[in-house]
């Protein structure tokens, strides 16, 4: 067949599908170099229940697109191993019954280059599924893959999250990578301080806007702001410095009562992974263990964390309201995972907006992570993604060093409970106007 007969063959929905094609190797192809730098031995450990083994992550992204896309929609398909579907379900308990998730660092069977075949009888499953794709089920295969491939990029994240959180353990101090694009020489001046009027504003995504969003960005509402006042830019190490200075884990006043609790329960001195040596305060990072930047964002905090350092210095958290009326007047630019720094970094700041919404460290809100009104999850299994989580968890906004900076949008909502310190959290302070 002449190319000139191909193209007149192939329909607008199969060239449509083949874009995703792309798209999804594209996404993929950037999973596996993440793993790239590992060790064997690294695929396997579970430093924590909250970490997942890499290897199990490789594996549940590639479950997921054979539990909802190619068992319902590919007719040919055909199981590598039908037992992977227990092992590597995460927590869909309307799907299967999962794998418990703080034993996931006793899979040893199968092993990495196991996982990885899986890997690939699944791409290879889904190329065929989408060079060839049954009509009638098109537009429902096409919207699976469109939640498919923003649940990878989560994952990828939290590689990193959890590979660095691995890493921590050895007391080599091991790097991930040596050749990371070293952070940027930068002082910040003193924190100041953007006011913005009370207001009604519109929260949420607007599903009539083009893009995707997940379910818990849905329900676009007003509400009512009131005025408010709203940091430059996030607090760096420097000044969380000197709450440790001034005996901030040691002073129950500015804590809530289940901060203080856990503070005193896990002897927290100092932000996850700092470590004081010769009268100098280092921290490990991806780069290993390297001394503190004074002028970067202060990294690896609890929501607990931020709110007694708010606290300590006069000020709150913003609530999400409050950081997406901010958020959606600023660039959505930052310093995020193709920045190669896999580490928040110091930033000019601006005098003309805050700095700094986006990358580096997710911000911490003082908002609960709640349902918006008329919030409907999504229907079958995958409306377990969201909505089952909307229970004592916080919300952060505005992404990460290790976030895909096509991942983000002004009205992502991140959670974790109020305690978790391992992902790339930060504080962005506010204060009444």
């Amino acid at each position: 067949m002449s190319l000139a007969e191909a193209a007149i063959k192939e329909t607008p929905d199969t060239f449509h599908a083949k874009e995703w094609l792309r798209r999804y190797q594209r996404v993929r192809a950037a999973t596996e170099a993440i793993c790239a730098p590992l060790c064997k031995e690294d695929y396997m450990v579970q430093s924590m229940p909250d970490v997942s083994p890499p290897k199990w992550h490789i594996a549940h992204v590639s479950w997921f697109f054979e539990a909802f896309v190619l068992k319902p929609f590919h007719p040919a398909y055909q199981p590598l191993d039908p037992a992977y579907d227990h092992l590597f379900n995460s927590y869909y308990v309307t799907h299967g019954t999962p794998f418990p998730r703080p034993d996931r660092g006793m899979i040893s069977r199968p092993t990495v280059e196991d996982v990885y075949r899986y890997r690939a009888h699944i791409d290879r499953a889904m190329a065929e599924l989408l060079n060839d794709p049954p009509q009638e089920h098109l537009e429902e295969i096409l919207r699976r893959l469109e939640l498919g491939l923003p649940h990878e990029q989560q994952h990828q994240e939290l590689l990193f999250m959890d590979i660095k959180h691995i890493l921590a353990q050895n007391p080599l101090c091991p790097s991930y990578r040596d050749d990371l694009v070293p952070p940027p020489e930068q002082e910040v001046g003193e924190l100041g301080w953007h006011l913005y009027p009370a207001g009604v504003r519109s929260i949420g995504h607007d599903e009539a806007e083009k893009g995707f969003a997940y379910d818990n960005e849905m329900g676009r509402h007003r509400q009512y702001v009131e005025a408010f006042q709203i940091a430059d830019r996030p607090v760096t190490n420097g000044e969380f410095l000197e709450f440790i200075r001034a005996g901030g884990y040691d002073k129950p006043d500015y804590w809530l009562s289940d901060g203080w609790a856990t503070v005193k329960a896990e002897g927290w001195r100092a932000p996850l992974y700092w470590v004081e040596r010769d009268g100098v305060w280092h921290h490990f990072t991806l780069r290993g263990l390297v001394p503190v930047d004074m002028n970067a964002p202060v990294c690896h905090v609890s929501f607990f964390e931020a709110d007694a350092y708010a606290q300590w210095v006069g000020a709150r958290l913003p609530t999400e309201a409050e950081w997406e009326t901010v958020a959606r007047e600023v660039p959505m630019q930052g310093n995020f995972v193709e920045q190669d720094h896999l580490q928040p970094v110091a930033s000019m700041q601006s005098t003309s907006a805050p700095g700094q919404m986006f990358g580096d460290v997710w911000e911490w809100t003082g908002s609960a992570y709640r349902p918006y009104p008329g919030f409907r999850t999504l229907s079958g299994s995958l409306g377990e993604y969201n909505g089952k989580f909307m229970s004592g968890q916080m919300v952060l906004r505005g992404g990460c060093c290790a976030t895909p900076a096509d991942h983000i949008r002004v009205t992502y909502r991140n959670f974790f409970p109020p305690h978790a310190r391992w992902a790339f959290s930060g504080i962005r302070l506010a204060k009444e106007s």
